[in-house]
């Protein structure tokens, strides 16, 4: 049966449509938009990428309008939005390389896992849990922090903020990890027998 388009999916749909959009007004020439309207813009994007991550899941669940394929699609755009935002600032050098790394490698290897997982009827095992909510937390607020790059209000120095709480994010991604990969190991530990 083909997936039902609906208004969720349409809204993780434009979350991926946004990347590349997000990514191209940090690159705009200088004379043609100055840096400090650029990084207010991508921080927007971003910002607003992240409330239609939440509301489409809302929206899903509360009009009954959930689908495998949204299921699928939206933590694909989620982690795509992310990697994106990690590998420009990393770029930009608002943030160490060897934390995209461990943050990029964490989604991954954890997709990875997850997908595994599932095929063998053990997803349960593997469902999201406290730490990963709060790295995802610490994330969302962090990115937007290293995307404006400058004083909020006159007195919040966002890449300080951001940069603590990106690292605080890095730490809580190896700790969500190792729970999630002790969660799958007595499955691993059968197959590879």
């Amino acid at each position: 049966m083909p997936a039902r388009f609906n208004f969720p999916l349409f809204l993780t749909w434009c979350r991926i449509v946004a990347i590349p959009l997000f990514v191209a007004v940090l690159y705009v020439p200088e004379d043609w938009i100055a840096e400090k309207s650029r990084n207010l813009i991508s921080m927007w994007i971003f910002i607003g990428a992240a409330v239609t991550d939440w509301l489409d899941g809302y929206l899903a669940r509360r009009w009954n309008q959930t689908t495998s394929f949204g299921a699928f699609l939206d933590p694909v755009a989620d982690k795509l939005m992310v990697a994106a935002a990690l590998i420009v600032l990393t770029e930009f050098g608002r943030i160490y390389a060897i934390v995209a790394l461990i943050i990029i490698g964490r989604e991954i290897t954890i997709s990875a896992l997850r997908e595994w997982m599932a095929q063998i009827g053990q997803s349960r095992s593997v469902a999201v849990n406290m730490a990963g909510k709060l790295k995802t937390v610490a994330q969302l607020v962090a990115i937007p922090f290293l995307l404006y790059h400058g004083m909020l209000f006159g007195v919040i120095d966002t890449q300080r903020w951001g940069t603590w709480l990106i690292l605080i994010a890095a730490v809580l991604t190896i700790w969500s990890m190792i729970y999630y990969l002790q969660k799958a190991l007595p499955e691993i530990r059968k197959r590879v027998r």
